[in-house]
């Protein structure tokens, strides 16, 4: 196919120029159900182990089936390489692993998933990696924290569950004065944000979210923009720019322009190290499911948020509810962001609290009929949680006021139903939260 391909409707079906399979004609992109790979010869084998020429040597580190949802991804994302992973947790530990080690920094905003927080504040921490925090509220936040460690910059395009944009020019362009690479989560806004156009060098994504959209598969996955300088401040990127013993003392950021012509040593050095070394491989099988949800995301994206803007509309009238969070219904600074980064719909999630705390919070979310009460986000079906009760309840109460949660807060993911039955099955929840808020007082 040899027509441009800019749009995501397109580039999610055709993305990566798969046409169909070399051996069967299948349109459908097989399985590859398989751990290795036949090498032609000595040559051959010895070629792809040294890094001379890229092909399959273990489904570890690559598979067909991954590869093509590597290219529609990377290519929905503007970016030139992509590295699909386990999970999207693996996504972020990769992300950071890849830029930093024992006793150097990474600079993230505050406004994070718990999940993330945890791995940041507690589990790389234990590893010797420091992670500074910095409220995104005014960009140069970021800037004050920088020393002669810091590696990478780290935000949430639309953070589950603050749901504040993140300034990300902003702070791309603060990075660039410093070598720093801007690495941003854009998990809960694929097709809408586009962070690479806006400078971010690096976008991870759970797949498991938005991209796949049927909740049936976990997967991750790392692009590389292919715009940032990993060679012009070496001592700043020192694991770009030092020789790699584990590969007979290349240098990463020179090597792989050299070898591909394409400036993306962060996506081959995740592959090559870390999915060597981690093992977090995505499954094949996941590959093949995420796959079938990829090819609908932007027609998903579109009914998420025409929906979610809908709901907000009602939500802001109910007796019962006393602040909606939304990304356009915060102070004016932060709700310009999500009208300057996210286009064609401003966003899948909404935050609510209720007059009644806790109390009504949980007779909220028991009397819901169609919504369901599950973890996880980015289903076509409409989803609603407590998340301090549950995805943030690892947190301490400064972290999670950090995060935007609040013992009364109730996150709302809203699917793709009919936008009427949706409001109808939130209304019904509600009056009836007004029993818990009883409860509360007596």
């Amino acid at each position: 196919m040899s027509t441009k391909r800019n749009n995501p409707e397109t580039i999610a079906i055709h993305g990566g120029d798969y046409k169909s399979d070399p051996a069967t004609n299948a349109v459908a992109v097989p399985i590859y159900r398989t751990t290795s790979y036949q090498f032609n010869n000595t040559e051959h084998a010895a070629n792809l182990f040294a890094l001379k020429e890229f092909g399959n040597i273990y489904t570890r580190i690559m598979n067909p089936t991954n590869d093509v949802l590597e290219k529609r991804v990377a290519a929905l994302e503007g970016g030139l390489s992509c590295v699909t992973v386990s999970s999207g947790q693996t996504a972020s530990s990769f992300a950071i692993l890849n830029v930093a080690q024992a006793g150097d920094n990474i600079v993230s905003s505050t406004d994070l998933y718990g999940g993330t927080v945890s791995l940041f504040t507690h589990t790389l921490s234990k590893l010797g990696i420091e992670i500074r925090y910095a409220d995104p509220s005014d960009p140069k936040n970021f800037e004050k924290m920088v020393d002669d460690k810091t590696r990478a910059f780290y935000g949430e395009t639309l953070p589950n569950p603050y749901l504040r944009v993140f300034p990300i020019k902003e702070v791309s362009d603060i990075g660039r004065k410093y070598n720093i690479p801007l690495i941003m989560d854009n998990t809960a806004s694929p097709v809408i944000c586009k962070p690479i156009e806006h400078g971010a060098a690096i976008v991870i994504h759970s797949l498991t979210k938005y991209i796949g959209g049927h909740g049936t598969a976990v997967a991750g996955s790392i692009v590389d923009s292919g715009n940032f300088d990993w060679t012009a401040d070496p001592k700043r990127q020192p694991l770009f720019n030092e020789p790699d013993a584990s590969y007979g003392g290349v240098i990463w950021g020179k090597a792989v322009p050299e070898l591909t012509g394409a400036n993306v040593p962060f996506a081959v050095r995740a592959r090559v190290c870390l999915l060597r070394d981690l093992g977090s491989a995505l499954a094949p099988d996941n590959a093949f499911a995420i796959i079938q949800g990829l090819e609908t995301v932007a027609l998903r994206m579109k009914q998420h948020c025409e929906n979610a803007e809908k709901v907000v509309n009602f939500l802001k009238k109910h007796k019962e509810v006393t602040k909606v969070i939304y990304s356009t219904e915060h102070n004016k600074p932060i709700a310009d962001r999500a009208k300057k980064y996210l286009k064609g719909g401003y966003g899948p999630m909404v935050g609510i609290e209720l007059k009644g705390g806790i109390e009504a919070g949980k007779t909220f979310i028991e009397s819901l009929k169609m919504f369901y009460h599950v973890a996880n986000i980015g289903d076509v079906r409409s989803l609603a949680i407590h998340p301090a009760s549950t995805t943030h309840s690892q947190l301490n109460e400064k972290e999670l006021a950090a995060t935007g949660v609040t013992q009364s807060y109730v996150r709302l993911c809203i699917g793709i139903e009919h936008v009427d039955d949706i409001i109808e099955d939130l209304n019904q929840a509600l009056n009836k939260s007004s029993k818990g808020k009883l409860r509360a007082v007596s």
